[in-house]
């Protein structure tokens, strides 16, 4: 995702937080059977490398886990915290298991 327009139109689904990132997830209104996603940090967190490492981290986590586990047709938003700084990444695959399985629970 890409457009403003998409990540406040996640931010009015469902949320999951973790200790390193808050899962926002809503179903998209089209016949589409993609799974969009979009990450973003804030300035709190870092500089510039440490905000784009995160991201990195953040992409790998999604690339891993979002295939196989994502409702199709919806819009995720991985928004980074500072836990996932220090988290292992193995803690940040079960964090977002679980969180795609609340999230999609309340859609």
């Amino acid at each position: 995702m890409r457009k403003r327009r998409d990540f406040l139109a996640a931010n009015r689904g469902a949320r999951a937080p973790t200790q390193g990132f808050v899962l926002l997830m809503r179903a998209r209104r089209d016949d589409s059977d993609v799974v969009r996603v979009g990450f973003t940090v804030t300035k709190k967190i870092g500089n510039a490398v440490v905000r784009n490492k995160l991201k990195r981290r953040l992409r790998a986590l999604s690339a891993a886990i979002l295939p196989d586990r994502a409702p199709p047709g919806t819009d995720i938003v991985l928004i980074g915290r500072n836990g996932a700084l220090t988290r292992s990444f193995a803690d940040m695959e079960r964090d977002l298991a679980k969180a795609v399985g609340r999230a999609a629970k309340s859609l």
